[in-house]
């Protein structure tokens, strides 16, 4: 469209609205459609003739000068020339594109493909891309970009057509192909003679002849695309849709999602000015996370700073801090977020749109299939078929196995689920939720409990908890929802099953010690067993907690109080296990603080209870402890036989002792090991010792441990004076990825840097 055409749309909409009419209220009135209206408003259509302007004019109740006015406007937009609604021979730039520039290189590489059939067969097929995303994405944007910037690959022209796929009636394919082939000056005598049935025989050939590049923006579905396609040529297609188009045939897919934090700062940052932009970059950030990186709020929230010149980047991110508000600020003018989500929303099937709504009770920012399906109680394979509509619409993103809204469209379909749901239908869909999770954690955790094991046999749960692997793999990938069932739990007063819950992941939470919730799981456990009036349960659980204190916080004067409840409880249950443990936890933190004479003590003391209850797993720890109080006070000798001996008893205990219990002993003892012989500076002694903790680790799957042990042995190499190995080995824990210690991580590529400066 031209520039007249839209300023007779904007003329038309500042009459309408100073008129206080509604788009239906004005078709009522003046005769003309609805949707014949929003076009002219929206620029989709070339202005109108003179006896439409006078039904307007009519509709709107103008005076003569102002009908004239607005007959003067009309008259500007027309030309002798064919402007057809929705095509353009040369796009507009976006002049505040950022980004994208993966996606654009694709584009690029892909055009000069299509420059590379000049001269090849006549058959051969043009070039075709669609570029698919979320509402939101800024696809169109990126085409329109694109077609600037590769224009001169194509010159015979670029046409630029809006299918009007989000409409309630789109055009047909029919439609459409008569209207690139007006763009393409094709005479009306020629169009009569060729008749509708010959339209797509020229429709190809021209494109076949032409080095032209055809966007078809806004795709509905394949089929009104799949006709357009020209099908032969040294031209290209660009179709923009929010659907995949996954059936369409040799099409290249192009996904689009949100920017990169960087590249929605720097979006952010031209849409407000550099200067105000510098002024507060944390709020600039802030603002930009906070609209997903997503451009379209970002040119939301762009827009109204910079409109707002009075207020400063940190209260527009302050407003939309609040969730229940983000997304009423995220919408400006005619320009909404929600309204946008709302366009794909209403396409939906109902069993989609359903499933997309209660997708936002997934605490996590993804969930599997067996977690959707438990919040529509359907059939697995029904609701993988469920989320992958919603991945074809475009509202819902995939990485193998799992499923994920993105911020914004998640605070879209809770939105949803409160308008279109009850109250009880959402709890009964959390409930079966949260159920599950809590019961398969259970399951999956007791891999690693001794005494437990596999799953009973008459467990017929939707995932696969057949080996400790897939069990651990579970645990992990799904933490953040079970552990937000656990919170559930826990504020309804479900004591019990909090307690199970964590009893079962005690000896798990040695596979993953480096996350950061174990403190909570244990301490909420423990909170629940008080609740609950046992004090064995109490003594468990507040033991479990002093560990999780010490190992995962260091923590070490509250762990050494918390074990100190421990004992207490222990002792009112009568339970010489538990206060066993309650020593041994204590005499852990204080040998780290380094009070051995009183760490000396409580190890005897647990010592004696273990033997007394004829707990092998707690000797077996009792005895670790013993030689790690030894090395600490620099009696690296006597540590050192304290260590065989413990490693002794571990293997005359064979399958006394649980498998992965004996594993994580073996792999620290041989650790322990290698620091002590280390002490002595007996480095190849050290460094075989230490390498086989690393190896070990890392055979089991436990990669927070072989992050730590990866840093020892770091430390082993310095100090032996092998700086390249050491190097070697800090930029291994760097490669671990998610699952490694946070603190090993950052300690490793502090060493790194030092390296490198010296």
């Amino acid at each position: 469209m031209t520039g007249d055409d839209e300023a007779f749309g904007a003329a038309l909409r500042a009459l309408r609205v100073a008129a206080s009419l509604t788009l239906e209220g004005l078709a009522e009135a003046s005769g003309v459609s609805v949707r014949g209206i929003g076009d002219l408003e929206r620029g989709r259509r070339a202005a109108p003739q003179r006896r439409t302007v006078a039904a307007l004019a009519d509709g709107l109740g103008l005076d003569e000068a102002q009908r004239e006015r607005l007959l003067a406007v009309a008259r500007a937009g027309r030309t002798t020339a064919y402007s057809p609604a929705g095509v353009r021979a040369l796009p507009r730039g976006i002049v505040d594109f950022v980004g994208r520039t993966r996606e654009m290189a694709s584009l690029t590489e892909l055009a000069e493909s299509a420059v590379a059939r000049l001269g090849t067969a006549k058959d051969a097929g043009q070039v075709a891309v669609a570029v698919s995303g979320p509402p939101g994405t800024g696809k169109t944007a990126l085409a329109l970009h694109a077609a600037r910037e590769l224009a001169g690959r194509f010159p015979d022209g670029q046409l630029v057509v809006d299918l009007r796929g989000m409409d309630d009636e789109p055009p047909g394919p029919a439609e459409l192909m008569l209207t690139v082939l007006k763009a393409l000056q094709v005479a009306d005598r020629d169009l009569a003679k060729a008749g509708p049935q010959g339209h797509p025989g020229l429709y190809r050939h021209l494109l076949a002849e032409r080095r032209c590049l055809l966007v078809l923006d806004n795709a509905r579905d394949e089929g009104q695309v799949r006709p357009l396609l020209p099908g032969a040529g040294a031209g290209m297609v660009v179709v923009t849709s929010r659907r995949m188009l996954t059936g369409l045939e040799s099409v290249q897919w192009l996904p689009l999602g949100e920017l990169t934090p960087t590249e929605a700062a720097a979006f952010l940052a031209g849409l407000v000015g550099a200067e105000r932009a510098a002024a507060d970059p944390a709020s600039l950030a802030e603002v930009a996370r906070l609209c997903g990186h997503l451009p379209l709020a970002l040119r939301v929230a762009g827009n109204w700073l910079a409109t707002r010149t009075g207020w400063s980047v940190r209260r527009l991110a302050d407003r939309l801090a609040l969730e229940d508000r983000r997304l009423d600020a995220l919408s400006t003018g005619d320009i909404g977020v929600s309204a946008a989500f709302d366009l794909s929303y209403r396409q939906l099937t109902p069993t989609a749109a359903r499933m997309f709504r209660r997708l936002s009770l997934i605490a996590g920012p993804d969930a599997g299939v067996a977690a959707a399906a438990r919040l529509t109680g359907q059939e697995l394979f029904d609701a993988e078929d469920t989320l992958e509509e919603l991945v074809e619409a475009g509202l819902l993103g995939s990485d193998g196995e799992r499923y994920r809204l993105h911020d914004l469209l998640c605070l879209f379909a809770r939105t949803r689920l409160v308008a279109d749901e009850s109250a009880e239908a959402v709890g009964r869909a959390a409930a079966a939720l949260d159920d599950w999770l809590l019961e398969t954690t259970i399951v999956a955790g007791r891999w690693f409990e001794p005494g437990h094991g596999a799953p009973p046999v008459d467990w017929r749960g939707p995932v696969d908890l057949s080996s400790a692997d897939l069990a651990r793999r579970w645990l992990k990938t799904e933490g953040v929802n079970w552990l937000a069932a656990l919170r559930t739990a826990a504020a309804a007063g479900e004591h019990a099953t909090v307690v199970e819950v964590a009893e079962a992941l005690h000896w798990f939470s040695d596979q993953w010690i480096s996350w950061v919730h174990w403190p909570e799981v244990f301490g909420t456990a423990a909170e629940s067993a008080h609740a609950l009036g046992d004090s064995l349960l109490e003594a468990t659980q507040l033991n479990y907690h002093a560990w999780a204190l010490l190992v995962c916080e260091g923590r070490l004067h509250d762990s050494v109080a918390r074990a100190g409840q421990a004992l207490a409880a222990a002792r009112r249950a009568g339970d010489l296990l538990q206060e066993a443990w309650a020593h041994q936890y204590r005499a852990w933190a204080l040998r780290k603080i380094g009070d051995h004479v009183t760490s000396g003590k409580d190890i005897v003391r647990a010592a004696e209870l273990f033997e007394a209850a004829g707990d092998m797993h707690g000797s077996l720890q009792c005895m670790h402890n013993h030689a790690l109080s030894l090395m600490a006070q620099g009696r690296s000798e006597e540590a050192l036989v304290s260590y065989r001996r413990t490693h002794a008893f571990l293997w005359q205990a064979g399958d006394r002792v649980n498998p992965h219990i004996a594993d994580i002993t073996r792999f620290e003892l041989h650790c322990n090991m290698g620091v002590a012989y280390a002490q002595l500076k007996q480095w190849d002694d050290a460094l075989v010792h230490l390498w086989t903790a690393v190896r070990m680790c890392h055979d089991t799957g436990n990669t927070s441990l072989e992050s730590r042990r990866l840093i020892d042995l770091g430390g082993v190499l310095l100090d032996a004076g092998r700086s390249a190995e050491a190097q070697d080995v800090y930029a291994r824990v760097l490669t671990l990825g998610a699952d490694a210690d946070p603190r090993a991580v950052t300690e490793a590529r502090e060493r790194l840097d030092g390296l490198r400066d010296a």
